[in-house]
């Protein structure tokens, strides 16, 4: 079960409680990053993608993988960062180069699925990508000039929702949007971004973007 923490936000006092995410490791089990309680979180303000991974050990296999660093939105609009023990970031391979470090890694964290993703859309011709400013509802938000992705690294399926989410923010951003998922999306899900035209993509294992949809088999074509 995943850990909780109440958190209280700097800028407008309002208390919550966070439930950190839990991601699949490569053996199957699920990885949460452990909070530190005698800590604060500290409101985001400028972001850095060195600051977004976290370094997180399996207890169940030992694996140490990179993942999303937790983070909890205020209704008040202040986005904050919740301590871990123990952390250690670093940033996703190629950054800073302004290209791709090579083809697309296999995939066995949520940092590989980063990557992967960032990859294909500057095969695309998006060589800005960055984190996105506005976070999703789930998931990761990439974005770069004139368009929006959207990663889920976790083992659940997409679903409408997340779907019309990212479509929504895409269009108030007027941008073009596509979803990456590893573990694809329900039917209804499908469906919908059909009606959107969303282009939706699976991450398979070997960090390859699969098209799993019409819009996503169009725009893998612009790739190839």
């Amino acid at each position: 079960m995943s850990e909780s923490l109440p958190v209280r936000c700097p800028a407008c006092r309002r208390s919550h409680r966070y439930t950190v995410p839990a991601y699949p490791c490569v053996c199957g089990a699920p990885v949460a990053a452990p909070l530190d309680p005698d800590r604060v979180p500290a409101a985001v303000g400028h972001r850095s993608w060195r600051e977004e991974w976290v370094t997180v050990r399996c207890g169940s296999c030992g694996t140490h993988g990179e993942w999303p660093h937790p983070e909890l939105g205020c209704p008040c609009g202040t986005l904050l960062r919740i301590p871990v023990t123990g952390e250690r970031t670093e940033a996703p391979a190629g950054e800073g180069s302004g290209r791709p470090a090579g083809p697309a890694v296999p995939i066995r964290t949520a940092r590989d699925a980063v990557t992967a993703a960032v990859l294909y859309l500057r095969r695309l011709g998006h060589d800005d990508i960055r984190r996105a400013d506005q976070r999703p509802t789930s998931g990761i938000g990439l974005a770069g000039r004139g368009v929006l992705a959207q990663l889920d690294p976790s083992p659940r399926r997409a679903t409408p929702r997340d779907v019309e989410c990212l479509w929504l923010t895409a269009m108030t951003e007027s941008a073009a949007c596509l979803y990456f998922s590893l573990s694809g999306y329900t039917a209804e899900a499908r469906v919908r971004a059909d009606a959107l035209d969303v282009p939706l993509f699976v991450l398979d294992a070997s960090g390859a973007a699969r098209p799993q949809n019409a819009p996503a088999v169009a725009l893998d074509a612009d790739a190839s």
